[in-house]
């Protein structure tokens, strides 16, 4: 029996939306087919009590509704229908992650004006020549405008951007610099020649590079760790299965995990094929986010670089994924719809028969047992690209140093330093910590400032002369009065983080450039590009940085890495401490000797003993993951064994704990599959937003089937009002 595909207007069809309601009534709604039709995958515009919604037409109807009452939808959009595979990767994505359809499909439809048909827009880009009078406000225009390589903007966000207004825009045009035009709003991107320049691999490279080649020329799904150390040519070697997926005529699609790596990844991939991806993430203009959602639905966009949304994105015919830094943090969502794009690129790879790369020099331990059991295949990069050759680890045992009081650069980093300012050579400095300093204390009564709506403490941001909660992002004053005790003149930083660090960068090396990167001292993506670029040109002497910098940047002159505390990360009760710990370190200290000068790393340590710290120094990381792998395996923890965190939250403490505790008594579809619960506990970060959290955790065995049985297990409450249920499946923070 053939499933029907198509409903004439009137025949009952089942919808899935992307507006929230009772879960009572199932994943789909019922509605009756609009006027001339409409077929599997159509998207429609629908009637939702007095609003209008989106919807997908997902197959036939349950009926049973009286057909007076059955409303029908108001018309079929004019877009590409949703794909079967993309149906099928959002039923699944849901059903793995306990997410509701509906929530799954707005990832897949975070593109504005789908509703509208299509149509000529005006729009503005770069022309030639100078304006005939320079003003600043022209200049921020233009400037925008070769920023953006070309693509074009409506007048109201090309004024948004450059923070002129229309006036000033208006202006260029009658002088030719900025040329106005009536453009299709939905233009395809320009075609890539995967043969556009010949590259030259070597060593390892060649091998790796023809292997991702081979499995993308002969199709269906593969999955493949991509391992090489920092340096090593991992981007130019997946960039060769990128060609041939071009070559088939498929869509590509590289995942990044930071904004700020676009920059250097798009001018390497307009350099290899002739033209720039479209790109997806954060700092794309909403025209082009509409533009790239139909491009992608229709072919008309080959190869896409974005941030992990870009994942459901409606390709037409995806051939290759590759999860760019594939340990990163950043690809876990821990709001809203929760989910691992790692993991659902994946997913969405073995659904639509494509090609999935994973690429990182330090791999989640997740990512190096399933190559290690065979799941994946596993390509090494063991060798830097080049002249250029793995930096020398060290460790400053700073039981052996002699600090001032309120300094934290040792008098050995220090040396070091000196001696590359002098040779005109970069040096990083390293923290993991943004703002001035992690604790304000009143020196009178002891108390921390914390935050008015979240268990946190405030964290000083000198630049900005304020406090902020790194929690909800909330942010007051610096207080000049103790606001407990009310004592005036007895606040004071405890602590050091990157801007107290630059204050101390300052006074022992005035004569130094310096800079410091951390994401929140920018104001827009653009303008962390361009300061990373900057200092890739020789622009800073000493870097100060966050995490930000350990992901992926190339800066040529630089040649020593100090790390300050290198022992943050090893504290606490976090199964991933000392993977992530490990994978930071080597990460942070893979930029030092990128080019031909041989580069340092130096680690401040107070624990030089420590067998993260001997790991890290002594650079065997099979032997590193090998014991982390077999704790792992002997706690039955993942990626051994299951997890998953459930986040009750609530106005008031009471009713969250007590919901907290009848989960916990009616375990029993957990008992049943093996699973034991813990909790409920307080969650270490107890209030955020002004709501108090409660967390249990589920832990089961590898095969045991997790999500069925704590569907069963929460269906077994009913949530009071203003009380929230999370369920993060796979966790990997316990905040």
């Amino acid at each position: 029996m053939v499933a029907q595909t198509f409903w004439q207007a009137g025949e009952v069809i089942g919808v899935a939306v992307t507006e929230s309601f009772g879960r009572s009534l199932g994943p789909l709604l019922d509605y009756s087919a609009p006027e001339g039709g409409c077929a599997m995958g159509d998207f429609l515009e629908l009637p939702l009590g007095p609003r209008k919604i989106l919807g997908v037409v997902w197959g036939a109807g349950v009926g049973g509704i009286d057909s007076a009452k059955l409303r029908a939808a108001y018309r079929v959009l004019d877009v590409p229908p949703m794909r079967d595979e993309m149906q099928s990767f959002l039923a699944r994505a849901a059903d793995y992650t306990l997410t509701p359809l509906q929530a799954m499909l707005r990832l897949a439809t975070r593109a504005p004006g789908l509703d509208s048909p299509p149509s000529t827009r005006r729009v503005y880009r770069l022309g030639s020549g100078e304006p005939a009078r320079a003003t600043d406000a022209r200049a921020k225009v233009l400037e925008v405008l070769r920023d953006y390589g070309g693509l074009s903007f409506t007048l109201s966000e090309l004024a948004e951007q450059a923070g002129v207004t229309a006036s000033v825009i208006k202006g260029l045009v009658k002088s030719g610099v900025v040329l106005e035009e009536d453009a299709p709003r939905d233009l395809p991107y320009p075609r890539l020649d995967p043969d556009a320049m010949v590259v030259r691999l070597a060593g390892d490279q060649i091998a790796a590079g023809d292997a991702l080649v081979a499995s993308v020329a002969l199709g269906g799904f593969s999955a493949t760790l991509l391992k090489g150390v920092t340096g090593s040519g991992k981007t130019e070697v997946y960039l060769e299965a990128v060609a041939e997926c071009l070559r088939a005529g498929r869509q590509a699609l590289v995942l990044l995990p930071e904004i700020a790596l676009t920059s250097e990844f798009i001018n390497r991939v307009e350099t290899r094929f002739g033209a720039r991806p479209a790109e997806w993430h954060s700092g794309v203009t909403m025209t082009e986010r509409r533009r790239l959602w139909r491009m992608a639905a229709n072919g008309g966009a080959q190869f896409v670089a974005g941030a992990r949304s870009a994942l459901f994105l409606p390709f037409q015919d995806l051939g290759l994924i590759v999860v760019d830094e594939e340990h990163d943090s950043s690809y876990k969502q821990e709001e809203g719809v929760i989910y691992n794009a790692r993991d659902m690129a994946v997913l969405r790879a073995a659904i639509c028969g494509s090609a999935v790369v994973l690429a990182s020099a330090t791999p989640s331990l997740e990512s190096w047992v399933n190559a290690k059991t065979g799941k994946y295949g596993r390509l090494d990069l063991g060798a830097r690209f080049g002249a250029a050759e793995m930096p020398d680890m060290r460790a400053i045992d700073m039981r052996a140093e002699k600090l001032p009081q309120g300094r934290w650069i040792s008098p050995t980093l220090e040396t070091e330093v000196t001696a590359r300012v002098k040779a005109g050579e970069q040096s990083l400095i390293f923290l993991n910590r943004r703002g001035y300093a992690p604790v304000t204390l009143c020196r009178a009564c002891g108390e921390q400032v914390g935050c008015d709506d979240c268990d946190a403490r405030m964290v000083e941001h000198r630049f900005l002369n304020r406090l902020m909660c790194h929690q909800c992002g909330a942010t007051k004053p610096m207080p000049e009065v103790c606001p407990s005790c009310g004592v005036a003149g007895k606040m004071a930083p405890v602590g050091p983080g990157v801007e107290r660090l630059a204050e101390e960068v300052v006074a022992l090396f005035p004569q130094a450039r310096v800079a410091v990167l951390s994401s929140d001292l920018f104001g827009s993506a653009r303008a962390l590009k361009e300061q990373i670029e900057a200092i890739a040109a020789g622009a800073a002497d000493i870097i100060i940085g966050t995490q930000i910098v350990a992901k992926g940047h190339n800066f040529p002159l630089l040649t020593l890495v100090g790390v300050i505390d290198a022992d943050l990360g090893l504290s606490g009760s976090d199964l991933r401490a000392a993977e992530r710990t490990f994978q930071l370190m080597r990460q942070v200290a893979g930029r030092a000797g990128r080019a031909e000068k041989p580069g340092v790393a130096m680690m401040q340590t107070f624990q030089p003993e420590h067998p993260v710290i001997r790991a890290i120094l002594g650079g065997d990381e099979e032997a590193f993951w090998e014991a982390e792998a077999g704790e792992r395996r002997q706690a039955g923890v993942p990626p051994y064994g299951r997890m998953a965190g459930i986040i009750l939250s609530g106005p008031e403490v009471g009713p969250v704990f007590d919901l907290g505790a009848e989960l916990a008594r009616r375990d029993g579809p957990l008992r049943k599959i093996g699973a034991q619960v813990f909790g409920p506990a307080p969650a270490p970060i107890a209030r955020v937003r002004g709501r108090h959290r409660v967390r249990l955790l589920v832990k089961a065995d590898k095969n045991a089937p997790i999500q069925a049985a704590i569907s069963e297990w929460i269906s077994q409450v009913r949530l009071p009002n203003n009380v929230r249920l999370a369920v993060d499946i796979d966790p990997q923070s316990f905040l």
